[in-house]
């Protein structure tokens, strides 16, 4: 029974007894605690807490989850994954114990016939609480289950809480005999590999209090509603109903696996046992790719992109982990675009959305990939001359810094390179490095929307005064009441002439940062008063801040002020918004749906939009994107703003930023109808043609399959252009050509230039390799070895390798060159035969890496080269 089969079926069963199917939960967590959804119950949390009144009594959903915590455990054995689905039924205080029981036992007993799993019912061992008599009970008496087949158990197994004070409950789980190939009889406790957990029942009924363990806190009575909250593993499951023996042999995962293998060359199991510690490392190696590889594709497919924090670098390292082991494998190529059209055609029957929208994907990963063999070719050579300097075999924290910080070399794979050359990675300190980094970017954001002020001091407003009146779609003025002023971060009563305050308003005209938009610009007015708008933020959700320069007189607290946004500001704003969505739909337009929006930002008159590509984009396409653009301005389209269902913006095609979350009713912004048609909080023109016009002004990659665009709007774009115009003319003045004989011209002048370069590149290669001979003709002999000494002010890497290359045929010759930043030692075949390898004698006189042939350090003086002639002579001796 394919996996796709299982998850129907499972929902199926529970539709027909009454419970609501809700659709997987994207894979990035709305839980601020979470990075990823970790557990089916996860989207359920607020109704089994009792924070959200549910919106129906029971439900059945297979969530999606990713869990990465034991990631480096992947592969060693067939238990651990990244990605994996959890059916599950929930009961919000309707049925309970009897019911869940019951429900579980129907499904996975019925025969296939009747849509169920159709597992052999002599074969289900069961687990209960040991206190827990009524669980006993019905399995025994209601389901017909032996008791001998029923173990009690502790709280450490069988007792369920969230390791917090709040609901808990004993539970009970569902295991199945997979027979005496897989290990020893006696059920789940004498052997977990044979008896097989598939099924978690959680009886949420009590509360707890504080404490610490699984087991070491209190129960302080009974919950006022009970909950039912399970979880069936849909891969243990599908394992079970295919006859394999673990996750990675069924359908949507083994298909993967075998690719790489035939990709490889490698014969997956051939010589591993099923202990973990029989693992052979290719078939370790071959695990890691299946499942990397799935998971990336379904955390892309729900948003996630490549980056260097957060989920993003989950992602990026997960895709790297798998790119790293198919280069173990012996597989040099790029990888991906192998195995991941493989993984989508494995999963696509679950999830159709990976098939429709894997181009999207599909330019990510393989961005990435490509990324990351850049990244693997420029890092490997730093990152060798670092472990070459390692002081006592140790490379420390700020070089790993270093390596990941500027050239993007991810610490995992430094330290997994390290662990092969013999040499730790002081870890701990690289993470307090990038912990000090990510808190002085978090505090530069959170002054940024707070002005410095305790965010616990703006919820104190909102809960005395409300939720700020926002009037940014409805006016530009507004008479407003000063309801806080913070100065420093230390609430005041009042502002004077040159302060620089932040400002909480009942209500507001002026648009607060978000969505890609810059915030208003503006005054506020008072009796006697005047202050500069400088910034809008909202620090929680409801509250409005003005940062504000008082540019006279004094405004207290509870003044009455007017609150004015400038006009040329707003209208600037409004056309770069409508601008980059115009902008977006022409990418689209001439490039094809893949190119999705990825971020944006946009302030009066510049836009910069961020999206999904692999490569530039050549001026020809550029000009189409910037005409197409255009035409849509000329043609005046109407721009419509509508409130809808989220369900209903997605059925009608509305694009939404991955990534965001939003709310059940959101905002649809369209331009021309369906031409562009996109979830938006900004502010926009009335129609197309207001946008003025659009040039755009630069396009680049930011990162693996992204790619960013900007452009000039309004009167912004006219002044571009006009630059752009006499710039042209000045070049024409000086060349001498006419503007349409420029591009020949100015070809013929830079050929010219490079003629003479390559002339000079000539003489001077000319002059150095006369040099080299001259140096080697004079080399001394130390030892039975031509040791050349020199120093140069150009490159010392070259004039060592000529000289080198300048010994006669089979003598033994080292060369040492002297240059302004670093000192090269070069040694030819006969002397590496004698043990005068240059890394060796480089590092003997003081540090620097490289290989045998050829070795690099720093430059630390004339006496190196004495101490280098004084080590060759001892060491040719």
């Amino acid at each position: 029974m394919r996996t796709a089969e299982v998850k129907r079926r499972f929902l199926d069963h529970f539709a027909a007894r009454g419970h609501t199917v809700v659709p997987s939960a994207p894979l990035p967590a709305e839980d601020p605690n979470l990075l990823f959804v970790n557990a089916g119950m996860v989207p359920f949390k607020p109704y089994l807490l009792g924070q959200v009144a549910p919106p129906y009594p029971r439900a059945a959903s297979v969530q999606k989850c990713v869990r990465t915590l034991d990631i480096d455990e992947v592969g060693k054995t067939t238990r651990h994954g990244t990605f994996f689905q959890m059916n599950g039924n929930f009961s919000f205080g309707d049925y309970f114990k009897e019911e869940a029981i019951r429900f579980a036992w129907d499904l996975v007993t019925a025969s296939v016939a009747d849509g169920g799993y159709g597992l052999d019912a002599d074969r289900i061992w069961a687990t209960v609480y040991r206190d827990d008599d009524e669980a006993h009970g019905l399995w025994r008496d209601v389901v017909g289950l032996p008791s001998e087949r029923i173990i009690r158990r502790g709280m450490a197994d069988n007792y369920w809480s969230m390791g917090v004070p709040g609901p808990c409950g004993p539970c009970s789980e569902l295991f199945y005999d997979r027979g005496p190939d897989f290990g020893r009889a006696g059920g789940p406790e004498a052997d977990e590999d044979r008896y097989m957990e598939f099924w978690n029942l959680v009886f949420m009924q009590y509360e707890r209090g504080p404490g610490t363990g699984k087991a070491d806190f209190p129960i302080l009575g009974e919950l006022p509603a009970r909950n039912i909250d399970t979880g069936m593993g849909l891969e243990r499951m599908a394992a079970l109903l295919q006859g394999v023996d673990n996750l990675y042999e069924i359908d949507e995962t083994r298909p993967i696996l075998d690719r790489a293998a035939e990709l490889t060359g490698k014969k997956y199991g051939a010589r591993s046992g099923r202990a973990a510690s029989e693992s052979h490392p290719d078939d370790v190696r071959l695990r890691v790719v299946a499942d990397h590889v799935r998971t990336a594709l379904m955390l892309i497919g729900d948003g996630v992109t490549p980056a260097n924090e957060g989920r993003g670098y989950v992602l990026r390292r997960i895709l790297r982990r798998a790119v790293r082991a198919m280069r173990l494998l012996g597989f040099e190529d790029p990888a991906l675009p192998e195995l991941l059209p493989v993984a989508r055609d494995t999963m696509s029957p679950s999830y159709p959305e990976v098939a429709a929208d894997f181009e999207r994907i599909a330019s990510y990963a393989y961005g990435e990939e490509d990324a990351f063999r850049s990244t693997l070719r420029q890092g490997s050579t730093l990152l060798d001359q670092a472990l070459g300097d390692a002081p006592e075999r140790r490379l420390p924290a700020a070089t790993a810094f270093r390596l990941h910080d500027t050239y993007g070399f991810p610490i995992d794979l430094t330290v997994e390179i390290a662990a092969e050359r013999g040499v730790a990675v002081d870890v701990d300190g690289f993470r307090s490095l990038m912990a000090e980094q990510r808190r002085r970017a978090k505090a530069d954001a959170q002054a940024k929307k707070s002005g410095h002020a305790d965010t616990g001091l703006f919820r104190a407003v909102l809960d005395e005064s409300g939720p700020t009146e926002w009037l940014a779609y409805e006016t530009l003025d507004t008479e407003s009441t000063v309801q806080a002023i913070f100065r420093d971060g230390v609430p005041v009563t009042s502002a004077a002439d040159g302060d620089l305050v932040t400002v909480v308003l009942d209500r507001t005209p002026f648009y607060a940062e978000s969505g890609g938009q810059d915030s208003d610009a503006g005054r506020l007015a008072a009796a006697g008063a005047s202050a500069e708008v400088l910034d809008v933020q909202r620090p929680v959700k409801g509250l409005i801040t003005h940062l504000v320069r008082v540019t006279g007189g004094e405004i207290p607290l509870g003044a009455s002020v007017r609150a004015h946004v400038d006009p040329e500001w707003r209208l600037g704003a409004r056309q770069a918004h409508s601008g980059t969505h115009v902008v977006h739909a022409a990418l689209r337009q001439v490039l094809g749906p893949a190119a999705l929006q990825s971020g944006s930002y946009n302030r009066p008159g510049h836009l910069r939009l961020d999206f999904a590509w692999r490569g530039g984009l050549s001026p020809a396409i550029r000009s189409e994107v910037e005409e197409a653009a255009n035409v849509a301005i000329r043609r005046d389209l109407p721009v419509d703003v509508r409130y809808m269902a989220l369900a209903q913006a997605r059925e009608i095609g509305a694009l939404a930023l991955f990534g965001e979350t939003y709310d059940e009713t959101v905002r649809v912004v369209e331009i021309g109808g369906a031409w562009s048609r996109e979830l938006c909080g900004g502010t926009h023109v009335d129609r197309s043609a207001q946008i003025g016009s659009i040039a755009l002004t630069s396009e680049q990659s930011v990162g693996a399959g992204q790619r960013r665009v900007e452009a000039v709007t309004g009167i912004e774009s006219f002044r571009y252009l006009a630059r752009e115009r006499d710039l042209v003319a000045r070049l024409a003045e000086q060349v001498g050509a006419p503007r349409d004989e420029l591009p020949d011209r100015i070809t013929a002048l830079l050929e010219r230039v490079k003629t003479a370069e390559r002339e000079a590149r000539r003489l001077r290669d000319e002059r150095t390799a006369g040099e080299a001979r001259r140096l080697a003709d004079a080399a001394d002999d130390v030892g039975g070895v031509a040791y050349v000494a020199a120093s140069t002010g150009d490159d010392p890497r070259a004039l060592a390798q000529r000289v080198r290359d300048a010994v006669p045929a089979g003598r033994a010759a080292v060369v040492a060159v002297l240059g302004a930043k670093s000192l090269v030692v070069a040694a030819n075949g006969a002397a590496r035969a004698r043990g005068l390898g240059a890394a060796g004698l480089l590092r003997g006189v003081g540090r620097g890496g490289g290989g045998d042939d050829l070795a690099q350090g720093p430059a630390t003086g004339g006496d190196a080269l004495d101490a280098l002639r004084a080590l060759v002579a001892e060491r040719a001796g």
